[in-house]
């Protein structure tokens, strides 16, 4: 047990660390690439698009190429990414790097949330996915502060360098880890569906990056060639013999709420997170380092507050806990919006609590998602509400970073660092809204009285994992 336990939480805490290890280091690499603000911004995009776009049909991947061959391919191949990324000169080079990264954790995750099932017992089952929770945490705490202390002491290089030794260890213990053969009986991934449902989510993506810098008519080229792929992926969901998602998630209220709840709350959250650091370097004078140090009191708080969500759950409900933590998340926005003209960090530290423990009561959208659907569609279920976390991850930064250059350049007459300050608080209360939004349809959506499933029956409570 212990090789495969120690497998999982290296992979857990990895990759997650790419998603936010870039923050604090993310002007560094801005100023020695001489990168600009949409640029920048697709140094996180490209990870985080290229894991959601893939992660629907990894997980039959893994069940057709066995665990053995997609882990060490995986590794491989984000262990390549990582190296290209820490040499890289030129910011497409960067950003392909983090494409290959997304990708590659794209298959790991589910083939290593697949070790619980084929290598442990029900006991060993809820300590690994303990571990993995636990590493997620550690993984959400630790990376700005490590992306800091990394480019400012050893040079932003580092940030992708510092994969590798993760890498190394997790090829060794694939030696030694019993991993499942391929399975010819395994179904056939959605290739097609997959390509063009990604091909919707960048266009989309690079449509709301090209708006933040004034490009009306690009921006709307790409944001109607991305529609047209999403009404074209519905029309051929509706016809394919292998659909993307199975027929019995699509008309499930509960669940399609909460991905449309778990978006916003994305939405509102990652773009903020991604551009803290860059304000703190860039308007308050910070290094890297302390640059991003205070997003580990949000991290701390997530933690410190799911204790309250088993108390609150059965007391309150799903829809009312959830909705309780998207509200307490918007008045952490609001708070820190309504001290950001203060050069200090200190009174933006109990905007950040609030911040890390409505995240902590949003934790049920998944596991109550989970539990509404049956047994059968778990798998494909988890994987889409992960991919629904890392997509709103790249919309929230491109939404975030859109609104902030818009007032940053109506700004501009007041400074470069009081104009950022302005856009940053543009920002801020454009996420808040977002979180209230998200609130008022987790209420509505979430509901256990309007919301269950008729194929409930065909599941018997058993346990779903995911990487939320």
């Amino acid at each position: 047990m212990g090789p495969t336990l120690l497998m999982i939480a290296l992979g857990a805490f990895v990759t997650t660390l790419d998603n936010t290890i870039v923050a604090a280091g993310a002007p560094s690499i801005a100023r020695e690439l001489g990168l600009d603000l949409p640029t920048l911004q697709w140094v996180s995009i490209g990870y985080m698009l290229s894991f959601a776009g893939l992660l629907p049909v990894a997980g039959t991947v893994v069940d057709r190429w066995g665990q053995a061959a997609t882990l060490r391919a995986g590794l491989l191949a984000f262990g390549d990414g990582a190296a290209a990324g820490g040499l890289a000169t030129t910011a497409w080079l960067v950003i392909s790097a983090r494409v290959l990264q997304g990708a590659a954790a794209a298959f790991l995750v589910p083939a290593l949330l697949s070790l619980l099932r084929t290598n442990l017992d029900a006991r060993g089952r809820a300590v690994g996915a303990t571990v993995w929770t636990a590493c997620l945490a550690a993984a959400l705490a630790l990376g700005p502060t490590l992306g800091g202390v990394l480019s400012e002491y050893w040079g932003w290089g580092w940030i992708f360098f510092v994969n590798l030794p993760f890498v190394a260890a997790m090829l060794l213990l694939s030696r030694t880890v019993a991993l499942a053969d391929r399975d010819p009986a395994a179904g056939r991934p959605a290739v097609l569906s997959m390509l063009v449902v990604t091909a919707g989510m960048i266009l989309i993506t690079a449509a709301v990056v090209e708006l933040g810098e004034g490009g009306a008519l690009l921006s709307a080229v790409f944001g109607v060639a991305g529609t047209g792929f999403a009404i074209w992926f519905v029309f051929r969901e509706r016809r394919a013999r292998v659909r993307l998602v199975p027929v019995g998630l699509t008309g499930q209220r509960v669940f399609a709420g909460a991905l449309t709840v778990q978006l916003l709350w994305g939405l509102g959250v990652s773009g903020v997170f991604f551009f803290t650091p860059l304000l703190h370097q860039e308007s308050l004078g910070l290094g890297p380092l302390h640059a991003g140090l205070p997003l580990v009191v949000v991290a701390v708080a997530v933690v410190a507050a799911a204790a309250v969500v088993p108390w609150a759950l059965p007391r309150f409900g799903p829809h009312r806990t959830v909705a309780a933590g998207l509200a307490t998340v918007a008045a952490g926005l609001l708070a820190i919006a309504a001290v950001n003209h203060v050069p200090e960090v200190l009174p933006r530290i109990p905007g950040l609590v609030l911040i890390g423990a409505g995240s902590a009561l949003t934790t049920p959208l998944t596991s109550y998602a989970l539990e509404i659907v049956a047994e059968r569609h778990a798998g494909t279920a988890s994987g889409l509400l992960t991919a629904s976390r890392e997509l709103s991850s790249a919309l929230g930064v491109a939404l975030i970073g859109a609104v902030l250059a818009v007032v940053r350049t109506a700004r501009l007459d007041e400074g470069a660092a009081s104009a950022l300050a302005s856009g940053y608080t543009a920002g801020l209360l454009t996420a808040a809204g977002l979180e209230l939004a998200g609130a008022l349809l987790a209420l509505r959506l979430l509901n256990p009285r309007q919301g269950r499933s008729s194929s409930r029956s065909d599941k018997q409570g058993a346990p779903f994992l995911t990487s939320r």
